[in-house]
């Protein structure tokens, strides 16, 4: 059963993660025509289009995206809960669901941040597409965080600063699951 256990979080994770991936670009107006975003619009179009007429969006949010990413994440959880026969409440699902989302977005900017930071040190081409995607992905947890610390003789602490509050989020909320004992 670990097999599959491991099929089903893979596949859901990935596309979980190019439907998360494709809002938060939308979130930070990232540039449409990327290549990496391209890629991620047509590989999440074919649900999000029909599911669009349903759910409307607001304020230039994709809550349609949002719901997607939601659905897709409870099928994976009532699987997984079904192959490891433990019994859970429907709304015990819908937590569990909702937490693995929150726990998704927290390592898309932690290791966003980690990436990004790594790559200053090689002075890439600001014009590649994924170094564009990444700044336009990071920049909105990173600038809170650079006018909080901002640059010391030229080295820029911000993404430390950022990976310490994302890890503590994390951890937040590793004990609140733990402490409701949700866990799968």
């Amino acid at each position: 059963m670990t097999a599959v256990a491991f099929l089903i979080q893979t596949l859901f994770g990935f596309y979980i993660l190019a439907v998360m991936l494709r809002f938060l670009l939308q979130c930070v107006r990232a540039d449409f025509y990327n290549p990496l975003v391209q890629f991620l619009v047509r590989i999440t179009n074919p649900p999000l289009l029909p599911l669009r007429r349903i759910v409307p969006g607001y304020r230039g949010l994709d809550l349609a995206a949002i719901v997607l990413a939601f659905l897709l994440q409870l099928v994976e959880v009532v699987l997984l809960n079904a192959l490891s026969m433990q019994p859970i409440g429907f709304g015990g699902l819908l937590v569990v669901a909702v937490l693995e989302l929150i726990k998704l977005l927290i390592n898309i900017y932690l290791w966003g941040v980690i990436i990004q930071a790594v790559l200053s040190w090689f002075n890439p081409d600001p014009y590649h597409p994924a170094a564009r995607v990444l700044a336009q992905l990071t920049a909105p947890v990173l600038r809170p965080a650079r006018r909080l610390l901002p640059p010391i003789s030229g080295v820029d602490l911000s993404p430390m600063l950022v990976v310490i509050a994302l890890i503590f989020i994390s951890l937040l909320l590793q004990d609140f699951v733990s402490l409701w004992g949700m866990t799968r």
